[in-house]
């Protein structure tokens, strides 16, 4: 007789727990760094509260932020750096523009336009989305800033196509622009934090510079352009319902006053994004910016009765607590020992280049759920020299594997991004989840053989 779903949850974590504690709290073996087993029990507690979503994702953040302390498992510098993170000041700036876009109306009044364009059908639908969050991913280099930018709209247009909070249509529609937004941009090297972290360890470990027509060659054709193709194809398949708003919901009403104030404020904003080669301003204090014009009084366009109501903090102290899961798990020293024992444990060789890339790519999109993405490339760098010694391939082949691993994430809570996007989106995690799955698996059988015959025809494997 099989097990009843509504006891799955609770028995793993329970199971999560059990785990976390023995870690925590039984003796340090002598020839075990405390540091490493606290670290770990924390990370298992973290890493196993977000995925079996048995408690909601923000009091397991703030848990985390309590046993940390409690336990002495880090310095208090390292478990709230977070909090001094540039990535979480544009969070807490894009909670702002979110609520601006929403109550100026800007996002109904772009949504009115998109669906006068791509249709009502849930399939032009989707591909409108997506083909436009690649092409955003050319111009704007931050995935927070295009997630800020683009779910508003998305969630506008969800409500003028008829699906409302909690329905499949909007579920879909949310994760295809949150996955296109953030996965072909993989492949495009300034778009994204993980990919300057991977080009900025290259060259300072290895003195390697990564070009962006040879990175953008080897990656885009799978992991960007195929790979959209099946984000669409299963959100058409999971999502998919007929759109129930009648003709009288989409006639075009003109923009108000205050939704083009918006949009030129949010052109300003988008112009300093791209640009940010030239000034060198973080996306962050931009947005950080175009909050405190929103709030000021006469100015602006938000109250600020809003911070009492209207804004979401939680998926603030979320995204703190992840980005301080990556910090313990640097400054504990556990990233790099289980990066080492991972590469053991694959028993890799020469001669074998189809075995050494499924089982490195692999094993990355594995550790990309205890690392997050944007931690994994600041691990698996540093002995990336080794790993190309065991199995005789290139450095730039070795390096390049890392990028699997953190464009595949496997559940929600692993990018800062797809759970802010979530939160303002109004879907479930479990909606994530749904999706995020089962293209984990399709990742992992079609998409990383088809890349190994690309990688292959380029010359990669010598």
């Amino acid at each position: 007789m099989r097990p009843s779903l509504s006891l799955v949850q609770p028995t793993l974590a329970v199971l999560v727990l059990a785990a976390s504690a023995a870690l925590l709290l039984m003796p340090v073996p002598a020839d075990v760094p405390a540091q490493l087993m606290r670290a770990g029990g924390l990370i298992v507690f973290a890493v196993g509260f977000w995925a079996t979503a048995a408690i909601p994702e923000v009091l397991t953040a703030i848990i985390f932020f309590l046993i940390a302390m409690l336990f002495a498992v880090a310095p208090a510098e390292v478990v709230f750096s977070g909090f001094a993170s540039a990535a979480l000041w544009l969070v807490f700036g894009g909670l702002f523009i979110g609520a601006a876009v929403q109550r100026t109306g800007l996002g109904e009044s772009l949504a009115q336009m998109l669906v006068g364009r791509i249709g009502r059908s849930y399939l032009t639908v989707l591909v409108g989305l997506a083909l436009g969050c690649i092409g955003l991913s050319f111009l704007m280099p931050s995935v927070m800033g295009r997630v800020l930018l683009l779910v508003p709209i998305v969630v506008a247009l969800s409500e003028r196509l008829g699906y409302r909070e909690g329905s499949r249509g909007r579920a879909g529609l949310v994760m295809v622009t949150l996955l296109a937004t953030y996965m072909p941009s993989c492949a495009i090297l300034p778009s994204n934090v993980p990919n300057m972290v991977l080009a900025g360890a290259a060259e300072t470990n290895y003195g390697l510079t990564l070009t962006y027509g040879r990175y953008f060659l080897l990656h885009f054709p799978v992991l960007g352009a195929l790979r959209t193709l099946l984000i669409v194809a299963l959100a058409w398949l999971l999502f998919r319902e007929p759109a129930q708003a009648t003709a009288a919901t989409v006639e075009d009403a003109p923009m108000s006053g205050g939704a083009k104030r918006l949009l030129a404020m949010l052109l300003v904003a988008l112009a300093f994004w791209i640009t940010d080669f030239v000034h060198h301003v973080s996306a962050a204090w931009i947005a950080l910016a175009l909050a405190v014009v929103l709030l000021l009084p006469r100015v602006g366009l938000l109250p600020m009765t809003v911070f009492n109501g209207g804004i979401n903090f939680g998926s603030y102290f979320l995204v703190a607590a992840i980005l301080g899961v990556g910090a313990v798990v640097g400054w504990s020293g556990l990233g790099t020992a289980m990066g080492q024992a991972v590469v053991e444990a694959l028993h890799l060789a020469p001669g074998q280049p189809f075995f050494s890339f499924m089982a490195l790519s692999v094993a990355w999109i594995a550790l990309g759920m205890v690392f997050t993405v944007a931690g994994l490339p600041a691990v698996l760098t540093p002995f990336a020299e080794h790993v190309a010694t065991v199995t005789g391939l290139p450095l730039e082949t070795i390096l390049m594997t890392q990028v699997n691993g953190y464009a595949s994430p496997v559940l929600p809570y692993q990018m800062g991004p797809l759970i802010l996007g979530i939160a303002i989106g109004g879907v479930r995690a479990s909606d994530g989840a749904r999706i995020m799955l089962p293209l984990t698996l399709l990742t992992i059988v079609l998409i990383l053989p088809i890349d190994f015959l690309w990688w292959r025809h380029l010359g990669y494997f010598g």
